[in-house]
């Protein structure tokens, strides 16, 4: 059956067998109305959610006062577009259609997203494309450690798409371009945020041979919510990433995104469980928005005092900096991240 005639089913109240949570169908390549001039065949407007209290028709919900982002513009946001243009990189900040762009970018940061911009996966939440990538760009090492010095930046996020099309998932890759902006730009701090390479430990410690200052990997979202929002990923896998790279002696960073089907209680028990079973310093929360029709709907808006009970909830557990916000994304406001983590701990 293909993706455009594919019936879509609920999301399951908490308590569901995990096998038995469904996920979105999505064509390749994203939302429709963004990669095709056709007509969009599959929309989420009508879907029925139950999420433990009264199954409802889930229309587009109205964003809070609290969430809304500034248009692009200025002229560092202008700079840094026509920067990253002209080495032909990708930024997650653009492909994902994170909210903080403007704001980012006008203060000269972006996390570089290498390997393309085609993803081997299809995660219910992303709004980076789904296909058969290309093969890797064998200089785009170089000119992502180029575009860095040119940038000039204290510290650097990068992250990639999933290549698991590629032996090692692109492991090698990865080590090259820590390496090359290593060499490029010894002053700057390195943050790499990787996928988990499908398991495979030999991979991974060709990243962490590489030596980043901070090694991040993400849950996104809760346990339940693993086989809805991440099909292709594990829960448990992730958590095994985070404890290896402790194990390695490197800095982990985790994060997740709210109202997107868990609950509040559910949030309070991966803080938790994240901290006595990885000992993660960095960890971000934010708010899930919907990048599509043809993604997950939004179950809720997340109230900012709940943010703020996390960022508490989370210091008191042991976390060296909590980033929790409506408009926190992994690497928002990274580079204070890291100035407040070795504040805090006295890492340099």
């Amino acid at each position: 059956m293909s993706c455009h005639a594919s019936t879509i089913l609920p999301v399951l109240s908490p308590g569901a067998p995990a096998h038995r949570i469904p996920r979105h169908t999505r064509p390749l390549g994203g939302d429709t109305a963004r990669w095709s001039a056709g007509e969009v065949v599959v929309r989420l407007e009508g879907m029925i959610l139950d999420n433990g209290t009264a199954s409802r028709q889930l229309a587009p919900l109205r964003k809070p006062a609290w969430i809304r982002a500034r248009v692009p513009a200025g002229d560092g946001y202008r700079r840094l577009r026509d920067l990253l243009a002209k080495h032909e990189l990708h930024t997650v900040c653009s492909e994902a259609s994170c909210p903080n762009i403007g704001e980012c970018w006008n203060r000269g940061t972006a996390t570089i997203m290498i390997l393309g911009d085609t993803c081997t996966r299809s995660c219910g939440f992303c709004n980076v494309r789904t296909g058969r990538p290309l093969p890797p760009d064998p200089d785009e090492p170089r000119r992502v450690a180029e575009s860095v010095r040119l940038m000039g930046l204290r510290h650097v996020v990068i992250t990639c798409v999933d290549r698991d099309d590629l032996p090692d998932g692109g492991a090698a890759f990865w080590a090259e371009t820590i390496r090359r902006v290593r060499t490029f730009c010894p002053d700057t701090s390195i943050e790499a945020l990787v996928g988990d390479f499908r398991g495979d430990e030999r991979a991974l410690h060709t990243v962490i041979e590489a030596r980043p200052d901070i090694l991040a990997h993400n849950l996104e979202t809760v346990r339940r919510m693993h086989p809805t929002v991440r099909p292709q990923a594990r829960y448990e896998r992730t958590m095994t990433v985070l404890q290896q790279i402790r194990d390695a002696g490197l800095v982990s960073k985790t994060g997740i995104m709210v109202g997107i089907g868990e609950t509040d209680d559910e949030g309070d028990e991966l803080l938790v469980d994240v901290q006595e079973r990885a000992g993660t310093p960095l960890m971000t929360i934010g708010q899930y928005l919907q990048p599509s029709r043809n993604h997950l709907p939004i179950d809720r808006w997340v109230d900012p005092a709940q943010f703020e009970a996390w960022h508490h909830r989370g210091l008191a557990l042991g976390y060296r900096v909590v980033e929790s916000g409506p408009l926190v994304r992994s690497s928002y406001h990274a580079e204070e991240q890291v100035d407040a983590l070795r504040a805090n701990s006295r890492v340099s």
